[in-house]
């Protein structure tokens, strides 16, 4: 079952795109492919997985789209155009997909991300159409009633098609400007998975495992593309740490206390590999700057030894490329690892109006950390208070209270 599984979600995205392209209707796709994969599971678990799972899927969802047009009236004329236009491009008869299913999850990709949709609703579409998620799995992953989810999607849908939104790849001209939407999509989905916005657990695996899984897909369809390069090793090379990211119950674990030797090396050492492939060519995007940055991390033993100077560096490219209080953020926390506490408080502090960062926990947080290692305990104490007001998921919850309580029972801010 579990190889089944695993077809179904490699096969799912491939072939709705074909679906979508043969027939021009996203609606009619995704039934006809939920129905082929109900078919599947009626019939592989007997006869076993065909060799060619992904024509048999094909085929068995095109018979049921033209079984479906041929009955509804309304559609039956665009019916006889598709076939039409079929046959005079020499495509496969809709009663046999042959041996290969053409791989269109591009421009599946670019509908769904296109800028005309709204940008909440970009995200919940792709997972729904090229991750293979059911709505109620989507509304879990947005951490919204299924209701709210369906409507998301409906409109999304309705959008696609009252604007005629083309299913296609952009050309050269327009992919410079295309593409980043469609990696901020994948980026959106990773990002939710590595530190969840609320919840009783501070990571959703499955989530970041769906992020990568379709950024490789990105990779295979735009091999030369250097930031899709980049965003898939940034993401595997931050993923690599998830094992060690939380203890036994659950608790987060920071970076500077965490068993190295749970970080998982092969998928550091492929992370590593693209890191080049994404810096090389031209001058450098904000994906691959930042598997850059998570490299060093990776590669080094400890805290200590790792390499903040071009850490910092690194953070001074990624703030040219992408000015933005986060990034500030965090370029001042390598910094107060490069020249201590004061420097690094410092530029927090001229964050401190940044409306982004009022609502964003990690803010207070590092000043928290930074203000007890100065020893302004009375400080920090209020600083931890305001992490804790905004923190959204239980670890980090916890790690807060965990931390207000030593500096308030013990007036050192030591443990």
């Amino acid at each position: 079952m579990a190889s089944v599984e695993a077809v179904f979600r490699e096969e799912h995205g491939r072939l709705l795109a074909a679906l979508v392209r043969r027939f021009g209707d996203l609606d009619l796709a995704e039934e006809v492919t939920s129905e082929a994969i109900e078919a599947a599971l009626a019939h592989w678990p007997v006869d076993g997985v065909p060799p060619k799972p992904g024509a048999w899927l094909m085929t068995t969802a095109r018979r049921k789209a033209v079984d479906r047009l041929r009955r509804d009236q309304v559609l039956a004329a665009r019916l006889a155009v598709l076939q039409v236009e079929a046959d005079r491009a020499g495509a496969v008869p809709a009663t046999d997909a042959g041996d290969d299913l053409p791989d269109e999850r591009l421009q599946l990709f670019f509908t769904c991300s296109h800028p005309a949709l709204a940008a909440e609703d970009r995200g919940a579409l792709t997972l729904r159409c090229l991750a293979g998620l059911t709505t109620p799995e989507v509304a879990r992953a947005f951490l919204v009633p299924p209701a709210t989810m369906a409507k998301r999607i409906t409109r999304a849908k309705k959008k696609i098609r009252e604007a005629r939104i083309p299913f296609r790849v952009p050309g050269a001209d327009e992919l410079p400007e295309r593409l980043p939407g469609v990696l901020q999509v994948v980026y959106s989905i990773f990002t939710e998975g590595y530190a969840a916005s609320s919840g009783p657990h501070l990571q959703r695996l499955d989530l970041a495992e769906e992020a990568i899984r379709l950024a490789r897909v990105l990779r295979r369809l735009l091999p030369a593309e250097r930031e899709v390069a980049g965003l898939l090793g940034m993401m595997l090379l931050i993923h690599a740490r998830r094992d060690a990211r939380t203890g036994p119950d659950g608790e987060l674990v920071l970076l500077d206390e965490q068993d190295r030797g749970r970080w998982d090396r092969p998928m550091i050492e492929e992370g590593r590999a693209l890191v080049p492939v994404a810096l090389t060519g031209g001058p450098p995007g904000p994906y691959g700057v930042q598997a850059a940055i998570a490299a060093l991390h990776d590669e080094a033993a400890d805290l200590a030894t790792t390499d903040w100077p071009q850490i910092v560096a690194l953070y001074d490219v990624l703030l040219a490329l992408t000015p933005s209080s986060v990034v500030a953020l965090n370029r001042a926390a390598a910094v107060a690892m490069r020249d201590g506490p004061q420097a690094g408080l410092a530029l927090l502090d001229e964050l401190a109006d940044e409306p982004l960062l009022r609502a964003y926990h990690p803010y207070p947080m590092a000043r928290a950390d930074l203000l007890h290692r100065l020893g302004r305990h009375a400080e920090a104490a209020a600083a931890y208070h305001q992490a804790l007001d905004l923190a959204g998921t239980e670890p980090e919850r916890t790690l807060l209270r965990r931390r207000l309580a030593a500096i308030e029972e013990t007036g050192s801010g030591r443990a």
